[in-house]
This record gives structure tokens, C-alpha cells and sequence, in this order.
């Protein structure tokens, strides 16, 4: 199930989740650097969303630790991802994952070198936010998150 990674631009990401649900990934893990604001909070709306069967992971390429700014903007949509933590991508077993969905924006983002469908949905990382309304790049991610994952697994 190997492909190139795709590179999204406004709007493409539809296109990127109509292949992704025309292939039915059993296992979506998703990608950034520190695994601690995007990529947690796409694992937890996917584990939300996705149908009975369908396995979700996060992981990045420098692990850290969640952002408590990820924990709350979730709360506030009735998710809880309080027990999730950070992990590297050597924690993810290959076998398991045959779609991965990178999130980076601006740095550069991990590599998944298992066969798997491989596709871009840049994002902004909310932890580099600088202003006085921090939270509200969180809930910004969050929704634009929301919006895709809806659409995938619709």
C-alpha cells in the first residue's frame, strides 16, 4: 500500500481523505515533531470518530510531552485526551499502520519508511502561538482537525 507523501494546499486535503477512505486504513497513525499539540489532538478526535476496528496512534520524531493548551481545547469539545502521552516514532509497531498523516507546517516533519499511504495535512503548530490568546490556536487546530477527520471517516 506504499505511496508518495502529498503534498496539501488549501482545500486538497478533501482529495486526501477520499483516498484514505477508499483504501479503509485498519490502523492511521499521525505525525509531527514533538507528538504534544497536533498530532495528540488528531488521536484523540480519530479515536472519537473513526469506526469500531479502525486503530489510531500518534507519534513524532522528538517526542515530548502533551500540551495542557491540547488537553483543554479538547475538553472543551467533550473529548478527553488526559491519559495520552508522547511518543517517539520507534514506539509505533509497523504492522499496524497503513496510512500515516504528517501534520507539520513549518518544520520538518518526521519520515514513516513502513509501506503505508502517506499523505500531508500541514498545519500550524499551536505550541509556537506567541500572543495573548495562546488558547485560541489551540481551538483553531482543533476545528480544522475536526473538519477533516469528519470528512474521513463520514
Amino acid at each position: 500500500m506504499s505511496d508518495k507523501p502529498v503534498d496539501t494546499g488549501v482545500g486538497a486535503w478533501r482529495g486526501d481523505a477520499a483516498r484514505l477512505m477508499a483504501a479503509k486504513p485498519s490502523g492511521i497513525l499521525f505525525l509531527c515533531v514533538a507528538n504534544s499539540a497536533r498530532s495528540q489532538m488528531a488521536e484523540g478526535i480519530a479515536r472519537h470518530l473513526a469506526p469500531k476496528g479502525v486503530r489510531v496512534f500518534s507519534a513524532g520524531s522528538a517526542p515530548s510531552r502533551v500540551h495542557p493548551l491540547a488537553v483543554q481545547a479538547l475538553a472543551e469539545i467533550g473529548i478527553d485526551i488526559s491519559g495520552q502521552y508522547s511518543k517517539g516514532i520507534d514506539a509505533v509497531r509497523p504492522e499496524e499502520v497503513d496510512a500515516v498523516i504528517t501534520l507539520c507546517a513549518d518544520e520538518v516533519c518526521p519520515v514513516w519508511l513502513a509501506d503505508a499511504i502517506r499523505v500531508h495535512w500541514g498545519l500550524p503548530d499551536p505550541a509556537e502561538v506567541q500572543s495573548d490568546d495562546a488558547l485560541g490556536g489551540f481551538r483553531s487546530v482543533r476545528d480544522e482537525l475536526m473538519t477533516r477527520l469528519r470528512c474521513l471517516f463520514q
